[in-house]
């Protein structure tokens, strides 16, 4: 390779997608780098630095060679019987074929002849001269414009008044810089230079002249007002943030979203502190800090408890000697959007919870399931069935239950959610509390959506529990019902979340309610409902493979996980005491012959003629081993199965280690398919009783190598 200088590619654009900008800075630097890497331009200790501002996409590339090594090339041509004649002299097919590669005759006594194993053929040995930077870094540029994960797509015109280019944003300025030198690249209709632009209003000069590809990011600061690194700036604003907070004496929000899409909207951040009205603090806080993150990309301040104050943090994008004006400009800004707010929720308490209900027979939730009160009302019916069957005789219960679940969607229907979708069910609690509804109603009504993602808290009563349950199970059945299953990494509807929120609330809820009848209860609610049809065994399988994958997620074996879900326990709350005995089981000296064993087992059963009864006559006994091993299981079965009703699954388990020596000699001793017909179904008879002994806690022949 020859000498190497570093590389500085800048694209100069018009304001960037915000939300997308990370990733665009990130895939142009990628996307170039790999390009030159390919065409052997830069070696894999290369560092290639991304940088990304709102107006511009930029990536420095350390040890870049100006020219790419030769290197060599091996072409196959064709058979040697059809390129040469009987003289070994060209054929008209073999300098044809030459032709088309740029070659002529003067190469044919170089030709190299090989055989492939069927025929000789002739190959064509050359080197090809490595790519200059120039050639390479034009290639490179178009390939990492065209990877570029752009949203939409812009057309604009160039200045000669006729041509169109396509691109994210118009593009009005290109740096391509090799040490200090220009490499002449063009694209978008731009001609590569040293020239760039800092910032909109507070450049020191309105073009910036860099002297070469190491000094982009300093000069770019220095003379160009302008943070280029987005990590860089985004580490900026969370400094100045803490900062302005302690200043103010809070904590401001905790949102690293909301921090990606600021670091992507300025290009020298300066972060202020804005005050409004106390008076607005009697609106819900979720609603406040709602309205300033999504419409203002403003930073509420907490106080030491997480409750909103009357005051937030601005990340402005222009620093001046005096900030009262910005400030100033933001707070009137800020106001009518907390006026709107606090309209919004005394319109909405003028009319009860209660009285919305009727309206959803007009919102249609699903073409094929109906509208959103047909779905509150199979939500209600399993709700009440589920809180029946935890608390028979819990009156209460299932009367806040029934209520909860009969008002869980009304809230959609409020000026608020309708603003802010964000906040339904939370809305629902609020409006719930002022209509004067038992708290544990109204918890619910905001609860039921929960868990929302991994890591989301669990409801907090069992009021909420219950309604959440049936909600995400009548969006699980019915999705199912209707063919509406997730396919690939397309998953609509969240039913994987949902699947998983089902999952940890009977999990970690330790409910006593088997799944089978969970998902009987939610079919049943949907009645004769258009083209539903139950489709519960494909949503057991679905919800299992999801608890396998949650489960081997938390750090559990794969042996762990399928010797206890492929019994498809149906109660998950038992599934963590299971896993537990399966790993101290393991953990015995005699845990591997055992597993070996019940594999053994197993398959003997599987090729039985007919169904194998676990039942034994002492009195049919022969050999020695077999009356030991049924001996055996007389002792240690009742220990097994009492441990086992007791929930004590290690002990269950512990209890089958006696079974090792017994069923070891069993199969050295025993000839289970004997000849004689009674004898033979005994025996399986005898393995049977031994199978249900050892598969109860776990399918024991997972764990077998």
């Amino acid at each position: 390779m020859s000498d190497s200088k570093n590389l500085l590619v800048e694209l100069f654009v018009e304001e960037l997608p915000p939300k997308a900008l990370k990733k665009l800075g990130e895939a142009f630097a990628q996307a170039l780098g790999q390009s030159l890497k390919t065409q052997g331009l830069i070696a894999d200790s290369s560092a290639i630095k991304p940088y990304a501002s709102p107006r511009r996409l930029a990536a420095h590339v350390t040890a870049v060679s100006a020219q790419a090594a030769d290197r060599s090339v091996t072409q196959k041509l064709m058979p040697a019987a059809v390129g040469l004649d009987a003289a070994d002299n060209a054929t008209p097919t073999l300098l044809k074929k030459l032709a088309a590669l740029g070659a002529d005759t003067t190469v044919v006594p170089q030709l190299r002849r090989e055989s492939d194993g069927k025929a000789d053929v002739l190959f064509l040995d050359s080197t090809a001269k490595g790519a200059t930077l120039a050639e390479g870094l034009q290639k490179a540029l178009e390939a990492a414009l065209g990877a570029l994960p752009i949203p939409k797509v812009m057309t604009y015109q160039l200045e000669d008044g006729w041509s169109t280019v396509n691109f994210v944003r118009p593009a009005h300025g290109l740096v391509a810089l090799y040490g200090a030198e220009v490499v002449p690249i063009s694209v978008l209709g731009l001609t590569a230079g040293r020239e760039t632009h800092g910032h909109r209003f507070e450049a020191a000069s309105p073009t910036i002249v860099l002297k070469d590809a190491d000094s982009y990011a300093a000069q770019l600061e220095t003379e160009g007002a302008v943070i280029p690194g987005f990590n860089a700036r985004r580490a900026e604003i969370a400094r100045q943030l803490a900062a302005a907070a302690a200043q103010a004496g809070g904590q401001p929000i905790a949102d690293e979203a909301l921090l990606d899409e600021v670091a992507a909207l300025v290009e020298r951040p300066n972060v202020l502190i804005g005050r409004f009205e106390e008076s607005f603090l009697a609106v819900p806080q979720e609603c406040l800090i709602l309205t300033m993150k999504a419409n203002q990309k403003y930073f509420p301040l907490l106080d030491a408890a997480g409750k909103l104050t009357n005051k937030f943090l601005i990340v402005s994008n222009i620093s001046p000697a005096d900030a009262s004006a910005v400030v100033g400009g933001n707070e009137r800004v800020v106001r009518p959007r907390l006026a709107d707010a606090k309209f919004f929720f005394d319109q909405d308490r003028k009319k009860p919870l209660g009285d919305r209900v009727p309206g959803l027979a007009k919102v249609v939730y699903h073409n094929k399931l109906g509208t959103q009160l047909d779905r509150m009302v199979r939500v209600a019916s399993s709700a009440s069935a589920i809180a029946l069957k935890l608390s028979p005789d819990d009156d209460e219960l299932v009367g806040c239950v029934a209520e909860a679940a009969r008002l869980s969607k009304a809230d959609l229907l409020t000026d608020m959610v309708g603003e802010f979708p964000e906040l339904q069910g939370i809305m629902g609690r609020y409006y719930a509390l002022h209509d004067g509804l038992h708290t544990d109603i109204a918890d619910a009504i905001e609860d039921h959506y929960k868990p929302r993602f991994a890591g989301d808290s669990l409801p907090r009563g069992r009021v909420g529990t219950v309604v959440a349950l049936a909600d995400k199970l009548e969006t699980l059945t019915g999705m199912f019902g209707i063919g509406q299953v997730p396919t690939g990494d397309k998953d609509p509807f969240a039913l994987r979340r949902h699947a998983l929120g089902v999952i940890r609330m009977l999990s970690e809820g330790e409910l006593d309610l088997p799944l089978d009848g969970l998902l009987a209860t939610a079919a049943n609610a949907f009645g004769n409902v258009g083209e539903f049809k139950s489709a519960n065994m494909a949503l057991a399988d679905f919800i299992y493979e999801r608890l396998a994958g949650s489960l081997r997620e938390q750090g559990y074996s794969a042996q762990e996980v399928d010797a206890v879900v492929s019994l498809r326990p149906q109660r998950l709350g038992d599934i963590p005491k299971r896993l537990a005995a399966v790993r101290a089981f393991a953990a015995l000296p005699e845990a591997a012959s055992l597993a070996a064993a019940n594999k053994r087992v197993g398959n003997i059963l599987k090729k039985a003629d007919g169904a194998v009864v676990a039942k034994v006559e002492a009195s049919l006994f022969k050999e020695s081993a077999e009356i030991a091993l049924d001996r055996a299981l007389a002792e240690v079965k009742p220990k097994a199965d009492a441990a086992f009703a007791q929930g004590d699954y290690t002990a269950s388990l512990q209890a089958l280690a006696a079974l090792k020596a017994p069923v070891d000699n069993f199969f050295d001793a025993v000839m289970v398919n004997a000849e004689d017909a009674a004898l033979r179904a005994n025996r399986l008879g005898l393995l049977a009783v031994l199978h249900q002994a050892m598969n109860q806690v776990a399918d024991l022949s997972k764990l077998s190598a």
